[in-house]
C-alpha cells in the first residue's frame, strides 16, 4: 500500500471517532473540524504516522493536545476581555477611568489577535512559556523539538506581540 492510500485509511477508520469526540470537548462543530483538521495536517506533515505503533492513539493525543490549546486561548480570552461584569463596573467605580478600559480592552483585542496569527508551533511555545511558566527544555521536551526552536519560536513571537505596542 502506497504511503497516500495508508494516509487515506487512517483518515477513513479515525475520522468520525476523532471528530465526535472534539465536539464533545469543545461543544463546537466547527472547531472541532478545525482542531480535527490541524491534527492531520501535524500528524502527515511531519511524518509521524510512520513512527507511529498505534495511529489512533497518536490522533488522539495530538487532537487532545490541540483541544487543551483551544481551550486555553478561550479562556484567556474570556478571563481578559471579558462583557460588562459587575467586576468591571466595581473597577469603574474604584476610580478607573473608562477610557482607561476601553483602551487596555482594544490593546488586549490586539494581543489577542496577533496570538492568533502565530503558527500553531509558535503560539504553542509561547503560550507554555508565558501562561504555564515551563522553562525552555521542558517545552523543548514536551513538543518534541530543540531548545533553539524553542527559543527561536519565542523570538518570532515576542516580535510580532511587541509590534502590538507600536500600532
Amino acid at each position: 500500500m502506497n504511503n497516500t492510500a495508508h494516509i487515506a485509511q487512517i483518515i477513513k477508520n479515525h475520522d468520525q471517532e476523532l471528530r465526535r469526540v472534539m465536539f464533545r470537548r469543545c461543544g463546537c462543530i466547527e472547531t472541532a473540524a478545525d482542531i480535527v483538521q490541524e491534527t492531520y495536517h501535524r500528524m502527515f506533515a511531519g511524518n509521524l504516522w510512520l513512527q507511529a505503533e498505534n495511529p489512533r492513539a497518536l490522533l488522539h493525543r495530538i487532537a487532545a493536545n490541540l483541544a487543551t490549546d483551544y481551550d486555553r486561548r478561550r479562556n484567556i480570552r474570556n478571563q481578559y476581555a471579558g462583557d460588562d461584569s459587575a467586576e468591571e463596573v466595581e473597577r469603574v467605580s474604584d476610580g478607573i477611568d473608562p477610557e482607561q478600559i476601553t483602551v487596555a480592552k482594544q490593546r488586549l483585542d490586539r494581543l489577542v489577535a496577533a496570538v492568533d496569527t502565530l503558527s500553531p508551533k509558535c503560539r504553542t511555545v509561547f503560550v507554555l512559556r508565558k501562561f504555564e511558566d515551563l522553562s525552555h527544555a521542558e517545552i523543548a521536551e514536551r513538543l518534541g523539538i530543540s531548545r533553539n526552536m524553542v527559543e527561536k519560536h519565542l523570538r518570532n513571537a515576542m516580535q510580532a506581540l511587541q509590534q502590538i505596542d507600536d500600532l
